[in-house]
């Protein structure tokens, strides 16, 4: 089924589903899983895919995270994301339902992979901010999707927010940009779940910022309100960077799970960054994943 702003979303849409079980979330910078110009052993080349051995260590660090529901980012295209879902298929596991966002960047975009099936599925591609004194896009859309389950309807939004590669020079490190988008992404969720309204929600991606960071704070609340919490990861040695900028060695905390107040108690445990060793040669990005424990909801009395 298509929708305005998806390459294509979904093999099917279900109804809310009755089990209770656990649901593993988790957000994944996939690094360039699409044809782009990069640096090889053969030199540079325009318009090179991911190498072969990035995708092989790539769907190890996905089939260990078994995740029911997984955001990406930086999926080159809609036939990058099918073939993903081909190969993991091929090695066991397997993603029925996807949908992948035609946002303003041409050339990276967010994806979700689903073991449920959606009930609904909403593009964001056009989501505007002002900015410099003038109007922009929030460069990869915001991609939202919901999934039945036995709380109810759990809906998610995927972001890639802008990079801190410099592309105004009023704007060093692009950081008021990148602000500005993460207060278009907090209107779009309150446009979705108003003041008063039961928000069961999870914000997923790259927010190419840390969790005290501007752009962290006007995705987590408006003013005095409390939009978000951000759930604090780290990995199996108790750190807790999700990228790496190999040039010059640096790690960040940039990947980030929000989920909405409701939701504080139905995470289990903490959220884990995965840190197997294939995660080094598979992306600049390691993932971060949670379990929540959604409870059956009860009829009310007559």
């Amino acid at each position: 089924m298509g929708f305005p702003g998806l390459f294509l979303a979904a093999i099917a849409l279900g109804a809310a589903a009755a089990s209770a079980e656990p649901l593993t979330i988790a957000t994944y910078n996939v690094e360039n899983y699409g044809s782009v110009d990069r640096m090889t052993p053969d030199g540079f080349r325009a318009g090179y895919p991911k190498p072969e051995v990035e995708k092989t260590a790539l769907r190890a660090v996905i089939r260990s995270l078994a995740a029911d529901v997984l955001a990406l980012q930086e999926i080159g295209s809609a036939a990058a994301l099918e073939e993903l879902r081909r190969d993991l298929a091929s090695e066991g596991l397997l993603y029925p339902y996807w949908a992948c966002l035609d946002g303003p960047d041409r050339a990276r975009h967010v994806a979700l992979l689903s073991r449920r099936p959606w009930v609904s599925v909403t593009p964001h591609p056009d989501l505007e901010f002002a900015y410099l004194g003038g109007r922009e896009k929030v460069k990869r859309g915001v991609l939202e999707a919901a999934i039945g389950t036995a709380a109810g309807d759990l809906t998610f939004f995927v972001v890639h927010l802008k990079s801190h590669l410099t592309e105004a020079e009023a704007d060093p490190e692009a950081a008021e940009r990148r602000t500005a988008e993460a207060a278009a992404v907090r209107g779009c969720i309150r446009r979705r779940f108003p003041a008063g309204s039961p928000a069961r929600f999870v914000l997923l991606g790259d927010c190419n910022d840390g969790a005290r960071s501007p752009t962290l704070r006007r995705l987590t609340a408006s003013g005095e309100t409390v939009i978000a919490l951000r759930l604090a990861a780290h990995d199996s040695r108790g750190e807790t960077w999700t990228e790496i900028y190999r040039r010059e060695d640096r790690y960040s905390t940039l990947d980030h799970i929000l989920v909405s107040p409701v939701l504080r108690d139905a995470v289990r445990g903490e959220a884990r960054i995965c840190d197997r060793p294939e995660t080094g040669l598979a992306s600049d990005h390691r993932p971060v994943l949670a379990t929540l424990e959604l409870k059956r909801m009860t009829a009310a009395p007559p």
